[in-house]
């Protein structure tokens, strides 16, 4: 158990790296260059090359000169790339959020930019290896020499395409507004409509789970635990919503059931469950939204002293809260048969919408933009409201923002 958990978490790390996608593209182009020479050398690739004279490249030393000047100017071309980039993500997080470079360095066009540099590299100098002084000119690779000369120019091209998105990333509202994306495709994915959700099982005999570390709860393997709860007629309640930093030998989950549960059950269902640092926003929504308010925070720090982007975070803000007011995360998990099993704490709008926008207000009530944004998000959100599910927050959020703006 404990290994599929290490395999789940280091699958996790891998995914989400920086280098998974250049490593596989790497590994793409390394196959290619070996196809590419088994055509070259073959009777099939002999009668091309003689067919064509354009394609008779039979000069050993050329042919190593023209592979060995592609591979280092494509190296330099790497080098600046990413320097640019790193120079953006420093700037990013000293001017925005720390947080948000989880997404930055997490953005797949960037990593497929790097994987054809670096596959591009690693075919020239595969191909550098195979060439020969030998008397038949027919024996250099012509064909897959060519083609890397067509990589080249490709790569010329995608570092052209590559420098315009560099310039567009560094933008706040292009950040803001990847942020706001992922926030909403992740609530999209997880979350339900409301409604009512009850569990039966609290009347039952239970025993205390503690974390076995420190860390993040960040999720929690939903078929293997339903499996386990089913298996041994288990109910499980979490104590602690998803997102929340938990110190070792806290108690975080009861386990009820009618007999007393094993210790054998009880690792089981540690295992199941993940614990690590960082602020994913495609395991949980809430983290983006915590980021939308932080860069808005950050926007109206003294140093920064920013009030267009915090406007900007603002109204992204609005965007997700105006999908959040009829979704949240399901609390209760229900196994094959129907049955309610497992349950899990969610964040509801009142604690999202004090705790992301409660700050803002703080730092940034005696600024006119945030006073007119926030009157406007408000009246907007209440709008939205269509039940009245809301009315007496947005009220006293209204009376507020108004006594305010006259005070100023």
């Amino acid at each position: 158990m404990y290994l599929i958990k290490l395999l789940r978490r280091y699958y996790n790390k891998v995914i989400q790296s920086i280098a998974f996608y250049p490593a596989i593209i790497a590994i793409g182009f390394l196959l290619f260059s070996w196809v590419m020479l088994k055509i070259d050398f073959s009777p099939w690739g002999k009668d091309i090359k003689a067919s064509l004279n354009w394609l008779s490249l039979k000069d050993a030393n050329t042919a190593r000169t023209i592979t060995a000047t592609i591979a280092a100017g494509i190296i330099s071309l790497t080098v600046f790339s990413f320097s640019m980039v790193m120079i953006v993500l420093n700037q990013a997080a000293s001017q925005m959020s720390n947080r948000v470079l989880t997404s930055m360095i997490g953005n797949r066009f960037q990593q497929v930019v790097l994987g054809c540099y670096i596959g591009t590299t690693v075919y020239a100098l595969f191909l550098l290896s195979t060439i020969r002084n030998i008397s038949d000119g027919i024996a250099v690779p012509a064909l897959s020499i060519y083609l890397l000369i067509l990589l080249t120019v490709v790569n010329i091209f995608l570092f052209i395409y590559f420098l315009d998105y560099v310039t567009q990333m560094v933008k706040y509202e292009t950040v803001i507004d990847r942020v706001k994306k992922q926030t909403v495709d992740t609530m999209r994915r997880d979350y339900t409509e409301l409604k009512e959700e009850n569990t039966t099982w609290n009347e039952l005999p239970y025993t205390e789970v503690r974390a076995d570390e420190s860390g993040y709860f960040q999720s929690f393997n939903e078929a293997l635990l339903l499996e386990i709860a089913c298996k041994h007629d288990l109910y499980i309640s979490f104590l602690y919503k998803q997102g929340t930093y938990l110190i070792k030998n806290v108690s975080f989950i009861k386990v009820h059931s009618k007999k007393l549960t094993e210790a054998q059950r009880i690792k089981e269902i540690l295992a199941s469950i993940d614990f690590f640092n960082g602020h994913p926003i495609n395991k949980n929504a809430d983290y983006g939204l915590k980021q939308l308010s932080e860069i808005a925070i950050k926007a109206l720090s003294p140093g920064i002293n920013d009030p267009g982007t915090a406007v900007i975070s603002l109204q992204a803000l609005s965007d997700a809260l105006a999908f959040r007011l009829y979704h949240k995360l399901p609390s209760v998990r229900y196994d094959i048969h129907k049955t309610p099993r497992i349950f899990v704490p969610s964040s509801s709008f009142h604690e999202l919408f004090e705790d992301c926008i409660r700050p803002i207000w703080d730092y940034g009530k005696h600024d006119r933009y945030i006073q007119q944004e926030m009157l406007n998000m408000i009246k907007q959100l209440n709008e939205a409201d269509f039940q009245n599910y809301y009315t007496e927050i947005f009220n006293e959020w209204l009376n507020t923002i108004q006594r305010q703006s006259k005070a100023s």
